[in-house]
């Protein structure tokens, strides 16, 4: 292993540490997107473990981790903008002397990934600091900020919809689609993207509105009866309109994407299951044997070749 190490030279000794290095933040982070990119085929498998990881980076700044370290509001949008530089930086120098940077711009410029999907992601990071009081005690006082429905969509597009595009852009980087398939791609990608992110806005209620002082699926604050099922019924519209269009990635996506379906789809179905008073209460789970069997239904259906 040593000797493979050696003869990549420099560059290629720092780019495969700082894959390690991404790879470690999915996993510490999140078990279910952790198995999903196992299942991608091996060309995949790194550059969306690098997407995470500097997703996951920049949204940890902005949800409490540097103000639990004692870093003020001011200093924290500073040093979300300067993430945001050295990611320009290192997209367009291809290197960056930080390792998450690093593994991501090596992804970007890959699979052609550019500032019009990074510059959306970090303004809605942006929001979230704009929302997040200085004093963190305030947070649990004040009244949660709410969204409106336009807030809400232009917020989702950054945060979720944007990573979307850039896994999708990792997909299809070898590949020849038709102008008509990319559209229905697209479509997918920003869909499968706000249904994560919206089933996340109703698992993590509580923290949000709680902890966090942000109200992302409602104006008023909370979530009635009503409300879930709105939202419920809008998650799994888009959880159909991105099943739809999984027959169309490279053979070598489809059980990691339609798996992660699979999943968001069970905790749609949970989430329903639960009354609206208590969802910020509790935060709704699978258990890893059921989304083994998941993963199994599912990797028996693409070997078949009967996705749904």
């Amino acid at each position: 292993m040593r000797h493979g190490v050696d003869r990549m030279g420099p560059l290629g000794r720092y780019s495969s540490v700082s894959d390690r290095v991404a790879k470690s933040v999915i996993g510490a982070y999140s078990t279910s997107f952790g198995l999903a990119t196992r299942l991608l085929g091996p060309r995949h498998r790194d550059h969306v473990r690098n997407i995470y990881a500097l997703v996951r980076v920049a949204d940890e700044l902005v949800d409490g981790v540097a103000a639990e370290a004692g870093v003020d509001a001011d200093q924290q949008r500073r040093m979300l903008d300067q993430l945001e530089s050295e990611t320009e930086s290192g997209m367009r120098l291809g290197y960056s002397s930080n390792p998450i940077i690093h593994a991501y711009a090596r992804t970007a410029r890959a699979a052609e990934i550019g500032a019009e999907l990074t510059r959306p992601f970090f303004a809605s990071m942006r929001t979230d600091l704009q929302l997040t009081p200085a004093d963190p005690k305030i947070t649990e006082a004040a009244d949660p900020v709410s969204f409106g429905p336009a807030d809400h969509a232009d917020y989702v597009y950054g945060s979720a919809e944007v990573v979307g595009l850039m896994c999708l852009r990792v997909f299809i980087r070898d590949e020849s689609c038709t102008p008509e398939d990319e559209r229905r791609l697209v479509r997918g990608a920003r869909s499968l993207g706000a249904a994560f992110q919206n089933v996340n806005f109703l698992r993590d209620l509580g923290d949000d509105t709680q902890r966090l002082g942000r109200s992302y699926l409602s104006e008023t604050g909370t979530v009635d009866d009503e409300a879930q099922e709105q939202w419920i019924d809008a998650i799994r519209d888009q959880l159909d309109a991105a099943a739809q269009t999984i027959p169309l990635l490279p053979g070598d996506a489809r059980l990691a994407v339609l798996s992660a379906l699979r999943l968001f789809s069970e905790l749609t179905d949970r989430l329903a299951a639960v009354p609206a008073a208590e969802l910020p209460r509790q935060r709704i789970r699978v258990a890893g044997p059921r989304k083994a069997a998941l993963v199994l239904r599912t990797m028996y259906e693409v070997r078949r070749g009967s996705l749904r």
